[in-house]
Formats: C-alpha cells, structure tokens, sequence
C-alpha cells in the first residue's frame, strides 16, 4: 500500500511507509499541542493521532477559561492511507514548515467551537529519551518523542465567546511522539497481570530567555524508569533558531521532583522539580498551580471518546463541564495539566504540570489504585 511519501527517501525498512514497522495493535502516531498565558487567564490543547493497525485517525480540541466551563470538541474517522491528510471532518492540522510553523483550524460546526490557530516555534526540537514500559512480560509503552515551546496566534470560539489569541502573551509547547502506547480498547483474553502504578509527571516551563523541561516516569516505590532534565535557548523568532539541533541545548545529568497533593486527591497543591547538572549543581524550581484543565478533554482516559476507539467512518461530538466540580478521584479526572506560575529563587516563568498517577505509589502514601493523599 503506497502513499505519497514513498516517494521520498524516508523509509526505513523495506515496506512502504503506510506499514508500520510493528504489528503491534497499539502502533501510533500523534501531534499534541497546548497554549495558555502566564497569568492562567486561558488554557486550550490539541490533538490528533493516527492508529494504522485500528484503522482510526482522530482528534479533538478543548478550551478553558478561569472560572469558567471547559468545551470540549471530539471526532473520529477511519484512517486514510494518506498521511499527510490530517482532516477530520471540520478540523485539520497543516504543517506550513516542519519543526517552525503549523496552523490548526476547527471551522464552525454544530458543537459551537471553533479555532483558526498559528504555532510558531521559539526553540528547536528536543528530544527525550526513549520511553519504554512494561507490564510483565509485554511491552506496553515504546515511544519516542519531541518536544518544542513557542508562540500562539489566532481566535478561538466557544460558547462563552471569542478568545483573541496574541502571540505576545500565549505561548505553548508542541509534543511529537511515535511508537507503540496503549490505547483504545484493551486487549481481550489475556491473564491479568495484577496492579500496575502508572505515575508520569512532565513538566515544560517557559522563562524570560530560555526553557527548562523535566519529565518522570516512576514505579511504585519511587524507582525511576525516566528521568530526564533539560535547559535550552528560548528565542525571540523563529529566524533565531539556529536549526533541527541546538548546541546550546543542555541535558542535565538527572531530575528530582516533590510533590505536595491536596488532601483527598491525586492533585498538585505545589511542586518542587530539582534539575541536577554533571557537575553536582543543582537548581530547584518551585511550581504554583493556576488553572486545572482535564486531560479527558482530549481524550485521555475519555470514557467513551478514548484515543483510537472506532467510532465510525467519520463522527463527531462533544461536552462542556466545569472541572472545579469533577470527582478528581474518578478515573477519568485523574490526568491532568495544571498551569503553573514558577519561580527559582531569582526568576520567574511560566508552564504547566501535567500528572498522571494510579495505583500505589510509597513516595507520597498512596497505598491503593485510587485512594487520595491523607
């Protein structure tokens, strides 16, 4: 099966480009998007993902306003063959230039939101390690992907009216990632494997010159499987990126976090992230909640619009809720991203804390699959 992107030199293995190189059903591919101001006054995050072995592309949109109620746009369609086809329905993503500029735009539909979006990016790419997870003896998660932080232009509307997007307060940071994830429905008559944690912490924070970014995997007693740090240029335009590759870009030797949960949730009261440089010196960054959206909004752990369910050759639909109101116990409420106001003793910034936490975990007291902090 061919597509248009065989006709580059890209490939890498011997079959075409639409022919992951996995059979695993949980092959994907996914761009994720989000952008907010430092003041917390707004929060909106994107997504769009590819399933070849499910045969399902789909995509969503959410927005938030403090204090107000999160809308949420889904929709779904079988996949194409082409990958540079990323439509679905009334919402598309176009890259304008790879790694500096996309545009996204939701058109008017009957869900009452739209967007007409411009990413530029302030930083080159970053790429974390490469995350692998296991449960027992499968392999549950193998991925790769990039990070890169920048500025937001446009509109947006929703129901509580029209939000003008400027580039000189929004900014966000683009996710690229690949691989093989568990999605979708899960995989039916196999032994159960017992109680997993699943802990993830990821956070991307925006300073006056540069970004500084951690992310954490942890096991159930604290254990690191990932743990990264990373300090980097954060420039004026898109000219001033130097390239693919930034050799200012630092890695830090390792990464440290503390997290203080409010009691009877899995939630964030605070944070402290420690990035540890190879020469022992540490920086300790304090991080201040401002505005809780719920993942669920994209997806996530979406109860009925999951990343990769079919949901029919093409469907749309969506909610509004107010997340101060949620069970933040609830399955579906758990995954989150808060944005943050930072600070490390001299400076302050700005970006979000996203947290994903289920089943024990010794560090913080959690001794269950779901229960909160004493």
């Amino acid at each position: 099966m061919l597509n248009k992107l065989d006709d580059f030199p890209i490939h890498q293995t011997a079959e075409p480009l639409a022919h992951p190189h996995t059979s695993d059903i949980n092959a994907y591919d996914r761009t994720w998007f989000n952008g907010y101001t430092a003041d917390g006054s707004y929060y909106f995050a994107i997504g769009m993902a590819i399933y070849p072995h499910r045969g399902v592309l789909d995509c969503a949109f959410s927005v938030l306003e403090r204090g107000g109620r999160q809308h949420c746009f889904y929709a779904s369609r079988r996949a194409p063959c082409e990958r540079t086809e990323m439509q679905v329905g009334p919402f598309r993503l176009e890259v304008i230039e790879p790694m500096r500029r996309a545009r996204i735009v939701l058109d008017d539909n009957e869900r009452g939101i739209a967007c007409d979006l411009t990413f530029s990016a302030r930083t080159a790419p970053i790429q974390e390690a490469r995350q692998t997870l296991w449960s027992g003896s499968r392999r549950v998660m193998d991925a790769t992907r990039f990070d890169q932080f920048g500025r937001w232009s446009g509109t947006i509307r929703s129901p509580d009216g029209t939000i003008k997007v400027d580039d000189s307060v929004c900014i966000g940071t683009k996710d690229r990632s690949w691989g093989v994830r568990s999605f979708g429905a899960p995989t039916p008559n196999i032994a159960p494997t017992g109680l997993r944690t699943t802990f993830f912490l990821w956070a991307p924070l925006v300073w006056e010159d540069q970004i500084t970014h951690a992310i954490f995997f942890d096991g159930a007693n604290g254990e690191a499987f990932t743990r990264e740090g990373f300090v980097a240029p954060y420039y004026g335009a898109e000219s001033a990126i130097p390239g693919i590759d930034d050799p200012r870009l630092q890695r830090m030797a390792t990464a440290r976090h503390r997290v203080d949960y409010i009691p009877g949730t899995r939630l964030a009261r605070s944070a402290e992230i420690d990035l540890v440089e190879h020469s022992g010196a540490v920086r300790t960054i304090s991080l201040e909640p401002l505005l809780k959206f719920q993942m669920k909004g994209l997806g996530y752990g979406h109860p009925v619009w999951g990343h990769g369910l079919w949901q029919g050759e093409l469907a749309i639909s969506g909610e509004s809720f107010d997340p101060m109101t949620l069970d933040p116990l609830a399955t579906e409420n758990v995954h989150v991203q808060q944005v943050v106001r930072a600070t490390d003793g001299s400076r302050i910034g700005t970006g979000v804390l996203e947290q994903v936490l289920f089943g024990p975990y010794l560090p913080s007291g959690f001794t269950e699959f779901l229960d909160g902090a004493k």
